[in-house]
């Protein structure tokens, strides 16, 4: 199999392919590249989607792209993570003076087609999942984790202002919202809107945390 073999990487269960060392992946398109392959994941699924299909829809160069993904799994994960940082960014965080209105502010409403996206993409990552579980921490990190970092922040400031328990267990309580809307998204292939979110903040989260 050569370097730029547009088979290499393809089929399920994110078969890893080991490639002579080479120069350094640029990474400088990585976000066109990842958004390619969301494109691909929604229109066809994990089991039709193929690194091919990705690096033509990119117009990326095979041996890099190959070099930087050298897995289907690997490069899922990766979009998927992508999609889930771009909604949510640590350095813009809202300070509405309160916990409740922090949460509320990072939320985003899509539209139906965008909803209709993210529910596309996240049933290809369920496909994905349910061929190797062995991916569900990877998973978790890309989906779970880059919310938990922000409301690992959020609930830090609601404490250092007083409004939530001294005790309190942050970590724990900066998954609870991200895993559910995970739960929502990935088994139950429902949109978390804003409705559900504030029936999760005022009947799951504040009550937890209220000194």
């Amino acid at each position: 199999m050569t370097q730029d073999d547009p088979t290499a990487g393809d089929g399920g269960g994110g078969r890893t392919v080991h490639r002579r060392p080479g120069r350094k992946p640029d990474a400088s398109r990585d976000p066109e590249i990842l958004d390619a392959a969301l494109q691909v994941l929604a229109e066809v699924g994990y089991a039709g989607m193929t690194m091919a299909a990705v690096a033509a829809r990119a117009k990326a160069g095979k041996g890099t792209f190959y070099r930087r993904w050298p897995s289907k799994a690997k490069l899922v994960l990766d979009a998927v993570g992508h999609m889930k940082r771009s909604q949510v960014g640590l350095d813009r965080l809202p300070d509405t003076g309160s916990l409740r209105g922090d949460i509320l502010a990072l939320f985003k409403p899509a539209s139906v087609e965008e909803g209709e996206h993210q529910l596309a993409i996240m049933a290809g990552l369920a496909s994905m999942l349910s061929q190797d579980r062995g991916l569900a921490e990877a998973a978790n990190d890309a989906i779970v984790e880059p919310w938990a970092a922000a409301n690992r922040v959020l609930l830090s400031r609601a404490m250092s202002r007083g409004e939530i328990d001294a005790t309190a267990d942050v970590e724990t309580l900066a998954q609870i919202i991200p895993s559910i809307a995970a739960y929502r998204a990935l088994i139950q292939r429902k949109p978390f809107d804003r409705d559900f979110l504030v029936s999760i903040i005022d009947g799951v989260l504040l009550p937890a945390v209220r000194p």
